[in-house]
């Protein structure tokens, strides 16, 4: 297997390559906002299956990531409405100095995380106008099994923020604006702040994504909630999820305790009042989701507690969220890990992590 050195200096001059390549937006299969369409239009899309990829995995990593395909772009935009998003992406163009970020933010993950680059992503793509900053979907077999996932980050979110301004702007999301009430994020010290380090931490979100193709950790995404086998077993899941076959959606074995946790939507439309900051992650900590993000699906769960995990433990990051009421600090979260509260996540994390046969 190529060392992570020489795939990072090879993505380095893909992505070179790739400056000034944007792809022209597709012409849809669906009208804007024909949702049944859409649906139907991704079930049987080249963009998730196994075989219009074949050719990509055979390729070293670095020659899988650039802009985004017309093909890749048309499956997102359909995804989009298909979910009723208003966002409709475009292929992005990028620049010398994204590029450099990306590479240097690839070369300083842990080792041990290089193999799911390899074995199980099919490409990073980027897009304008996503809707959020970084998103992950399935590639299929033709059973309809997943085996492997593509990323697709927003070049124009990644070119903004720093890493605690990109944490900050994310944490706020579900939270209508007030003067008085304001969250403070914190994954980098004050001389690490910087936009690299902003595309590390959502790197490592999507990658545990990737991460969960094929194993049992959660129910895969495809599958509704209704239709999750009742003998089946995921480690990381059961500790927090549980399917509601009757209502067709997945509740948590925290649902008195967060009762926010039902209004809680990121990026796309704030619920929950400026007000309901403090009562929300006191609830929080009440729980083993060591995010509020963590608490919205058990895919995202499990996304948040392995970048988070890597993050804090194996790269030794700081990871905080404040909330102030005017000028006073009322309530701080650090991490959660080596904490009670997390510890049986912990124990799963650590498994999937040092044992490559576990689950």
């Amino acid at each position: 297997m190529k060392n992570q050195l020489i795939s990072c200096l090879m993505l380095i001059a893909t992505l070179v390559a790739n400056v000034g390549l944007a792809q022209p937006s597709p012409s849809l299969v669906c009208a804007d906002k024909d949702i049944k369409c859409a649906r139907k239009a991704l079930k049987n899309h080249a963009a998730g299956r196994n075989d219009t990829w074949r050719a990509a995995l055979s390729l070293p990593i670095a020659e899988r990531i650039g802009p985004a395909p017309a093909s890749l772009v048309e499956f997102i935009v359909l995804d989009n409405i298909a979910n009723e998003y208003p966002d409709r992406p475009t292929a992005a163009t990028m620049d010398e100095n994204l590029v450099a970020d990306v590479k240097a933010a690839l070369a300083e993950l842990p080792p041990k995380l290089r193999d799911i680059f390899d074995r199980r992503l099919v490409g990073l793509y980027f897009v304008n106008g996503l809707g959020g900053t970084g998103y992950t979907d399935y590639v299929y077999d033709k059973n309809r099994n997943p085996v492997a996932a593509f990323i697709i980050f927003d070049a124009a979110v990644l070119a903004q923020k720093t890493a605690n301004e990109w944490a900050t702007w994310k944490e706020n999301t579900p939270f209508k604006p007030d003067p008085v009430y304001r969250l403070q994020a914190r994954i980098e010290n004050d001389s690490n702040d910087n936009r690299k380090n902003a595309i590390q931490y959502i790197l490592l979100h999507e990658l545990g994504h990737v991460f969960s193709v094929g194993k049992r950790i959660h129910p895969p995404w495809n599958i509704e909630p209704k239709d999750v086998d009742q003998q089946a077993v995921y480690p990381f899941f059961n500790v927090s999820w549980k399917p509601d076959r009757a209502q067709n959606r997945y509740t948590t074995n925290f649902e008195e305790v967060l009762p926010q946790r039902r209004n809680t939507v990121y990026y796309f439309g704030a619920k929950l009042a400026a007000y309901d900051m403090l009562p929300t992650y006191q609830n929080l900590v009440q729980t083993n989701f060591p995010s509020l993000y963590a608490a919205t699906h058990p895919g995202d769960d499990f996304a948040e507690s392995f970048a988070s995990y890597v993050h804090v433990v194996m790269m030794k990051r700081p990871w905080e969220i404040e909330i102030s009421f005017g000028q006073e600090v009322v309530f701080t979260l650090g991490p959660c890990w080596g904490e009670s509260r997390c510890a049986k996540k912990q124990v799963v994390l650590e498994r999937l992590l040092y044992d490559a046969g576990a689950f």
